[in-house]
Formats: C-alpha cells, structure tokens, sequence
C-alpha cells in the first residue's frame, strides 16, 4: 500500500508540474507569414527569416516596411532593429540592407572606379532626375578623392516607365558608362534590349526604402536620401 501511494504522490506532482511549466511550441515561420498576410493582405511578402540574436522574424514586404514580428506572430514593429554593443548601438537593419546591395555583383552595375580606391557608394539613379544629373557631374571629384561610384537603376516612373526602358537601353549598351554619362547630359539614347538587371534592382531600391533618387548607401549601410556636393560626400565617409 505504501509503495502504491508513493507512485500515485509521484504521478500527481509530475501532473502538476506539467499543468504549471507546460513546455513552449514555437509559432513556426509559417505560422508568422500566415498572421501576416491575414492582417496586411495589401503586401506582398518578399521574405521572412529568423534573427538568431533577437529571435524575432524579420518580414521584408513589397514596397511596404520592413517588420520584425513575435514567434507566434501576434505582435510585429516596423522600423530599425538595433543590437546594444558595450557602449555602441549597431543599426541591424542597415546592415541587413547593406548584406542585399553587396551581394549584387559590380558587373551588374555601372561603376564609375577610382584609380586609387579609398571607399565606395553605390548610388540609386534614374536617367530623368535632375539631382541624379547634379551628383553625375561630381563623379570626376569624387573619383579623384578615391571614391568609386557605383550606379543602380531605380526609374522613379516604375518598370514599364519611359525612364525605365531608357535605363534597360543603358545597361544594354555597348558602353553603359559612356551612355550614362550621355544620357544624364540630356542626349537621346538608342534602344538596346538584353537579359538586363534594371527590374531587380528597382525591386530591391523598393525593398531597402528607397523613396526617391538619387538615394546614396554609404559602405557602413547609412542612407544618404538626395544629392550631396563632392565635398560633403568626402566628409562623410571620413575621408
């Protein structure tokens, strides 16, 4: 009798433990995309992955913020993750960005290079915009300060636009820089058409929050939004 007693006193307190530290399921990130396309039907999800340190789901949307959301997907901020280092904050988000723009592959660009290379932005453009042809004519300054410019097509118009299809002709070129440079001086560019990255990179100007043109993306990941003189463009890359 006292042995029965002992196991069922074992059984009832294990019963209980178990009714007070029930162990915790995890939305997966199916459950997250599923939450958040019931409740912004209007976006289009472009991706979601995990971040290991905050361990929230970082959701890029379709020309919409990017979102960071709770595992179980009942709760979401938009706006810049930031990671307290010491004493130092690390923008999350800008780097993220940065991750998407290095990982584009300079061939795909057109890339005006230094001679003696100190730094690096990488502009978004469009063939149209005034201040685009502004920043353009600061290219042999900041060259000479060793900085290499590297454009991305983002036409203002959207894909489709008269801008965008000048841009295509561009990178379709025989000499992309030669008819940048022709084209951001007002000249009638001739169309070309090829498997091109025009499409893409307005996507991805879309998905970081680029809004206008030109928009600059320093190498630590800041947003420049607008054009800025040579001269202050050296002084923030601390050159």
């Amino acid at each position: 009798m006292n042995n029965c007693f002992r196991f069922m006193s074992r059984t009832i307190v294990l019963a209980v433990a178990f009714v007070l530290f029930p162990v915790t399921v995890f939305a997966d990130q199916a459950t997250v995309l599923s939450a958040i396309q019931a409740a912004l039907p209007q976006y289009e999800i472009e991706s979601a992955e995990q971040h290991e340190g905050a361990g929230l789901y970082v959701v890029t949307l379709k020309g919409g913020p990017t979102l960071h959301v709770t595992e179980d997907g009942k709760y979401f901020v938009t706006g810049d993750l930031y990671r307290v280092e010491n004493t130092a904050l690390v923008n999350e988000t800008e780097v993220a960005k940065l991750g998407r723009i290095e990982a584009m592959p300079e061939s795909d660009m057109v890339v005006f290079k230094a001679d003696d290379e100190k730094a690096h932005i990488t502009v978004f453009t469009d063939i149209d915009c005034g201040y685009c042809r502004m920043l353009h004519q600061e290219v042999t300054k900041l060259n000479d300060a060793g900085v290499t410019v590297r454009y991305m097509a983002y036409p203002r118009a959207g894909i489709g636009s008269e801008s965008y299809r000048k841009m295509v002709s561009i990178w379709c070129s025989a000499d992309p820089k030669e008819w940048m440079t022709k084209g951001k001086l007002g000249s009638n560019i001739p169309e070309n058409k090829c498997v091109n990255p025009v499409a893409e990179q307005f996507n991805l100007g879309n998905a970081i929050g680029v809004r206008g043109t030109p928009t600059i993306i320093l190498e630590n990941g800041e947003i420049l939004p607008g054009y800025l003189p040579a001269e202050e463009l050296v002084k923030q890359l601390s050159l």
